[in-house]
């Protein structure tokens, strides 16, 4: 079967697709960076975090789920430990304490968060420090 449809003009595309890593880093916590896009109603981590680091335990209002795409970490869920690795998904409710232990090796996730917002919140991020 073959396609029926006309491509996107470049301009088109452009307001449709995102190269994450075209994003500029931001540093959410010492050792940890991410590429951050938002929509309307969700935003999207693609974040790395270096081996030895440390989310500060934390709550916010938005949903969140992490898919870990490489490495593992320890998630810290109202006070006990989640050892997550490559492929796991961790869900975390609105409102609820975590945080997380990177050990030996870099993990990286994709963070999604709903309801989400068009600017990163850097004063939130500053309460995981």
């Amino acid at each position: 079967m073959g396609r029926k449809e006309p491509y996107a003009s470049q301009e088109e595309f452009r307001k449709r697709v995102i190269h994450y890593p075209d994003v500029p880093l931001v540093e959410l916590v010492p050792g940890a960076k991410s590429h951050i896009v938002s929509a309307e109603k969700i935003t999207l981590s693609f974040i790395t975090m270096e081996p030895n680091s440390y989310f500060a335990t934390h709550r916010h209002e938005s949903e969140q789920m992490m898919i870990v795409v490489d490495g593992e970490c320890d998630e810290i869920v109202e006070g006990r430990l989640y050892h997550i690795k490559k492929g796991d998904v961790i869900l975390l409710p609105s409102n609820i304490e975590h945080g997380a232990y990177i050990y030996d090796k870099d993990c990286r996730a994709i963070d999604v968060f709903s309801p989400g917002s068009r600017k990163l919140r850097l004063d939130h991020c500053a309460s995981w420090l």
